[in-house]
């Protein structure tokens, strides 16, 4: 099954605590939705923060329409 990456920027002086907390969120939300085999971490860019989440393909329209992230990207 293909695996996709979803990105969500934050900036400014509290962005790795809020990208820190957002990650949280994510593996809340995967459980409470029954996304299972998913990866989820924050990587502090320049200015700001990176939070994704890496799940199957599957639940791609899941996480589009509910979790709205910036980009996104295929990696199989």
């Amino acid at each position: 099954m293909p695996t996709l990456r979803f990105h969500w920027d934050f900036f400014g002086p509290d962005a790795v605590p809020t990208a820190e907390h957002f990650v949280k969120h994510l593996h809340e939300f995967c459980e409470r939705e029954g996304i299972a085999d998913r990866k989820a971490w924050h990587t502090p860019s320049g200015a700001g923060c990176v939070a994704t989440l890496e799940c199957d393909e599957v639940h791609m329209i899941l996480v589009r329409d509910r979790l709205r992230p910036k980009r996104a990207e295929r990696l199989t």
